[in-house]
């Protein structure tokens, strides 16, 4: 059971409104991460601006996008970012059998991407820490040090996202993802 009790757009504090609404267009339902984001407008504002600058500057696609979220919520345990984000990254162009590849950290079909996926993973795991050998492996995968570099803005709002919902015990309002089956 949630530890933060879920806003609406009615009983939500008026200063986040306007977020929540624009969250809801995006999403098609008010999501309870961001009703609930909503009792403290500090943290419904943070998670807005980094979500608003990657809208606007990131240079991954979303394809991309999507991947970084599934692999950092697999790997901090989030069960509701791996549900929020399974069909999200299914709509960019993902096969649901992709999806969980990916959060098992098993990237076959797509090694470039895997060399990005062990940055993100490793720092995820590791209080930001990369190895030398997984981050060279990314910059021969293909990757920039511009990309490179941004994929820690991915990795920020998804360690908030995810640390939030463990930290509010966010109760899923969406369709689980799929089982990580042996």
């Amino acid at each position: 059971m949630s530890r933060i009790p879920v806003q609406t757009l009615d009983t939500a504090p008026e200063q986040t409104r306007p977020t929540l609404e624009r969250l809801t267009r995006r999403t098609g339902k008010l999501l309870n991460i961001h009703a609930e984001m909503a009792h403290a407008p500090v943290v419904l504002a943070a998670y807005a601006g980094i979500t608003e600058a990657l809208a606007e500057q990131s240079s991954f696609d979303a394809r991309t996008r999507e991947a970084i979220a599934l692999a950092v919520g697999a790997q901090d345990g989030c069960d509701y970012c791996q549900a929020a984000h399974t069909p999200s990254a299914i709509k960019s162009g993902l096969s649901e059998a992709q999806t969980i590849a990916i959060r098992r950290g098993e990237l076959a079909f797509d090694p470039k991407l895997a060399a990005l996926l062990a940055v993100v993973r490793e720092a995820a795991a590791n209080v930001g820490e990369v190895s030398d050998a997984t981050w060279t492996a990314a910059q021969q995968a293909g990757w920039s040090d511009v990309q490179l570099s941004e994929a820690f803005a991915h990795l920020a709002v998804n360690l908030f996202t995810n640390f939030f919902n463990h930290y509010a015990r966010t109760d899923l309002d969406l369709p689980a993802a799929p089982a990580l089956t042996p």
